[in-house]
């Protein structure tokens, strides 16, 4: 009975030893994945800085002091995410993708952007598509310097030749990126290249490439973001009513847009800006039609993105902008541009005298054939 017993005993007990262990090996196996930056930046000191976008925003939330440029960040991703690393010895910003794995980001404190991230599939991945990209891009860069070298020196048909020939590069790989957004609808790199040209698209556009991805980047902050920026463009949709405002002009008067286009029988809603290099540009275009259409019911109220009170003023002055002009000095966060969804200048929105919207970002040639059209 003893040995049947003590058998017994070293039987219960062997197998609570094997339960004991299978249970730290489960623990073990399912531990919360997390990420492990580490970073060597020579040169570096002081302070560095993990950033992200939220709502058009770049949010610092997390820091690191420098040891002999080393520091590491550690932390957690429900999905793979676009993080922005930052000193505050520099200006410069990296881009990097983070996930749940050990990344090694290094470089130099002089080429922050040049800085070798590895350790990521998803920056691997985006990587090589960047270096495709980032060719034409330059050539593109490289044209549009020339142009504004050549407007310095006041060749105006060698600028606006260049010009045409940088825009045709640049959307060109704006092209690219579509095209690259919808042969991969399941990467975590899609969301993030479309967040880079759905600036000036429409409602349904950037419905369709966000209806085209896959349903595991629904969570993807950037996916969440786009489809709310859809639900504003709505709104501000063709056929909808402007939706009404008041902002104040130059001298501190406030103007109502309602108002605005009641006096008129068409009205351009222009959003710009001084500092806005495209919508200087512009202007004369919108100078013209508005000359040639003022006497038979076209106006413009143009809503300026600025913070300088005497630049906007001057901006005004300079360009012949003779129509009221409003604005409440906020830069990116006006109110106005807020309310319709504008994220990137020139933008403009056509309404009728009931405030309906009967045309959106009609610029150059568009404006003017349009105003010929309605006002014969």
């Amino acid at each position: 009975m003893g040995l049947e017993k003590l058998t017994t005993i070293n039987n219960s007990t062997m197998r609570n030893f094997v339960l004991i262990a299978m249970m730290f090996g489960f623990f073990a196996c399912t531990q919360t994945p997390e990420y492990n930056v580490t970073v060597k930046l020579a040169g570096a000191q002081g302070k560095a800085y993990l950033s992200r976008i939220i709502k058009g925003d770049m949010l610092k939330f997390d820091s690191a002091s420098l040891v002999n440029g080393e520091f590491q960040f550690k932390g957690k991703v429900n999905n793979p995410e676009v993080y922005y690393l930052s000193l505050n010895s520099v200006r410069e910003r990296l881009p990097f993708f983070i996930e749940n794995a050990a990344v090694s980001i290094e470089g130099s404190v002089d080429s922050l952007s040049m800085a070798k991230v590895t350790g990521s599939a998803v920056q691997d991945e985006y990587h090589a598509i960047d270096l495709k990209l980032e060719k034409v891009s330059a050539q593109g860069s490289a044209l549009y310097k020339q142009s504004r070298e050549a407007e310095k020196a006041g060749n105006k048909a060698k600028a606006d030749s260049l010009m045409v020939q940088s825009d045709v590069i640049f959307n060109s790989v704006d092209a690219q990126q579509r095209a690259i957004i919808k042969a991969n609808p399941a990467s975590f790199v899609s969301p993030f290249l479309l967040s880079q040209i759905y600036y000036e698209m429409e409602s349904s556009e950037l419905e369709g490439f966000l209806s085209g991805l896959d349903s595991k980047l629904d969570s993807v902050p950037t996916v969440i973001s786009l489809k709310n920026r859809v639900a504003k463009l709505k709104l501000v949709a063709v056929g909808q009513t402007a939706p009404d405002f008041t902002m104040n002009d130059a001298d501190g008067n406030p103007v109502k847009l309602s108002d605005v286009y009641a006096k008129n029988e068409y009205t351009l809603i222009d959003f710009w800006a001084s500092w806005c290099g495209p919508c200087r540009r512009e202007n004369p275009n919108v100078v013209a039609t508005f000359n040639s259409y003022k006497t038979k019911g076209f106006g413009v109220l143009g809503v300026s993105l600025d913070a300088d009170n005497a630049k906007w003023v001057k901006a005004i002055a300079d360009d012949q902008l003779t129509w009221t002009h409003v604005s409440d000095l906020s830069r990116w966060k006006n109110a106005a541009a807020t309310l319709y969804a504008v994220n990137s200048i020139p933008a403009n929105l056509l309404v009728d005298k009931t405030g309906k919207i009967i045309g959106r970002n009609l610029r150059e040639e568009k404006l003017r054939e349009k105003m010929a059209e309605l006002l014969k």
